[in-house]
C-alpha cells in the first residue's frame, strides 16, 4: 500500500507533467508555431506579451491534461526537445501521467522581454513554469528536474517514477 502524502503525490505529478512536456529530440524550423493566439493561427508571430505567454502556457497544459502528449511536446523549447524524443515523451506520459485533471493558470508575470513565469494549479498543488519566447512563439522550458528525468530515456524515467511512487498508472 502506498502511503505517500496526497500533496507530495500531486507535487510529484506536477513535476512529471513538466518533465513530460520537455521530451524531444529536435524540431524543424519550418513547423508553424504552436499556440492559442490569433496571430499564430494567422501564421504570424505570437504576441510577445504576458497575455501571449499565458495563452500558450494554457494550451500546453490543456494538451497535456487532455492526453495530447505529442501536441504538448511540440510546445517545448529546443532545449526541452533535445532532452527527450517525442516518442519517448509520449511513452513516458502514457505510462505515468494522470490524464483528465485540468491544469489552470493562476497568475503570470514577465521576466525580461523573452521570458515569462506562469503559476499553474492542478487540484490543490501549484507550481511555477517558465515560458520562453523562441522562434516567434512562446515555448515551455522544462525545469531542471524534468530535463534530468528526460535525459534518462523513457524506460529509465518510467522505472524511476514507479520507484518514487509518482507514476500515476503504476
Amino acid at each position: 500500500m502506498n502511503h505517500i502524502h496526497p500533496f507530495r503525490r500531486v507535487g510529484a505529478l506536477a513535476l512529471i507533467a513538466v518533465a513530460a512536456l520537455s521530451f524531444s529530440a529536435g524540431c524543424s524550423d519550418d513547423e508553424a508555431p504552436a499556440g492559442n493566439s490569433a496571430a499564430a493561427a494567422a501564421g504570424g508571430p505570437e504576441p510577445k506579451t504576458v497575455e501571449g505567454a499565458r495563452a500558450a502556457a494554457q494550451t500546453v497544459f490543456d494538451r497535456f491534461s487532455g492526453g495530447d502528449f505529442a501536441g504538448a511536446w511540440e510546445m517545448y523549447t529546443a532545449k526541452g526537445k533535445q532532452a527527450i524524443s517525442k516518442a519517448d515523451y509520449i511513452k513516458l506520459n502514457e505510462a505515468c501521467s494522470r490524464k483528465g485533471l485540468a491544469i489552470s493558470l493562476t497568475s503570470a508575470r514577465m521576466e525580461g522581454t523573452d521570458k515569462a513565469v506562469v503559476i499553474a494549479k492542478q487540484l490543490v498543488a501549484a507550481q511555477s513554469y517558465t515560458m520562453v519566447y523562441e522562434a516567434n512563439a512562446w515555448k515551455l522550458e522544462p525545469a531542471a528536474e524534468g530535463l534530468a528525468l528526460y535525459k534518462q530515456g523513457a524506460a529509465r524515467a518510467i522505472a524511476a517514477q514507479k520507484k518514487a511512487g509518482t507514476c500515476a498508472n503504476a
